[in-house]
């Protein structure tokens, strides 16, 4: 009995030490099958680029997309877009697009990113005018300047010249100062403006001081400000006319008289005498 349970195991092991070693050597014999798959050569940038950059052999590179998965406005070549400029800053490993380019004829820097009909105007301002370092390129400004239309003190009086005002760039630059041998640091702050408002900013910031106010970019409100003077700010202007509600009545000029109510009239009685009728009052 004992010797047909070891004949059995035996046999069993055998049996599956025979079938895995078949198993083994089918798979080992088993070609792997390549599916290929269609691909697309696509031109992404090689490193972070900045707004205006012009497009170098080393910034760009070429990595393959599924065929039909490339975002529209690609490019399968460097050439094609090799010293051209970024309207947008771009990112390590996003694609190149036609709609982040300017065009081949405007070149490369600041000017390929100007709208149509815009200007860009730059004035400079210390750290305090430009928000303590707090603009940024595409934040969202007012101006407000500071001036005397008399040349008189009194008469100095600041407003809001300019309202939600995009920032293009704010950056430093160096200048020479007053001592020659020493150079100074200057905030430049570049503003996206029409034509008229680059009139207004450059009277604005030749004629009087400009202060930048940042606001909230979902902010688009641009309420209008009758600006302040110094006497207006100490509280030392003219008062104000006391306003009236609607359902009030001013009081009226014409002197007040106090009169008397009449006394109310005493009782009477008719007496009849014959043909005669007399009223006789009742004390």
């Amino acid at each position: 009995m004992r010797s047909r349970i070891f004949a059995v195991l035996a046999l069993a092991i055998l049996a599956g030490g025979g079938l895995a070693y078949g198993t083994y050597n089918f798979m080992q014999n088993q070609h792997p099958v390549m599916v290929n798959t269609p691909t697309q050569a696509v031109v992404v940038a090689a490193a972070d680029l900045q707004l205006g950059s012009e497009l170098k052999k080393e910034d760009v590179t070429v990595v393959q997309f599924p065929a039909g998965k490339t975002p529209e406005g690609t490019f399968a070549k460097p050439e094609e877009v090799l010293g051209r400029g970024l309207i947008v800053p771009i990112v390590k490993n996003e694609p190149i697009l036609k709609a982040k380019l300017a065009s081949k004829e405007a070149g490369s820097g600041l000017p390929p990113v100007i709208p149509e009909g815009m200007r860009a105007v730059s004035v400079r301002v210390n750290e305090v005018v430009g928000v303590a370092g707090y603009v940024l390129p595409g934040n969202r400004v007012d101006v407000v300047a500071t001036a005397s239309p008399t040349e008189a003190r009194a008469d100095t009086t600041s407003k809001v010249v300019l309202s939600n005002v995009q920032v293009l760039t704010a950056g430093t630059r160096m200048e020479q100062g007053q001592d020659q041998s020493k150079p100074v640091q200057v905030t430049v702050v570049t503003l996206l403006v029409y034509p008229e408002q680059a009139e207004r900013l450059a009277l604005a910031s030749t004629e009087g001081k400009i202060q930048l106010a940042l606001r909230n970019p979902l902010d688009q409100g641009a309420p209008p400000t009758p600006g302040i003077k110094t006497a207006g700010l100490m509280g030392s202007g003219a008062a104000k006319p006391a306003q009236y509600a609607s359902n009030s009545r001013p009081r009226s000029s014409q002197p007040v008289t106090n009169t008397v109510p009449a006394a109310p009239p005493l009782p009477t009685v008719e007496i009849i005498r014959g043909d005669k009728r007399a009223q006789e009052v009742v004390r």
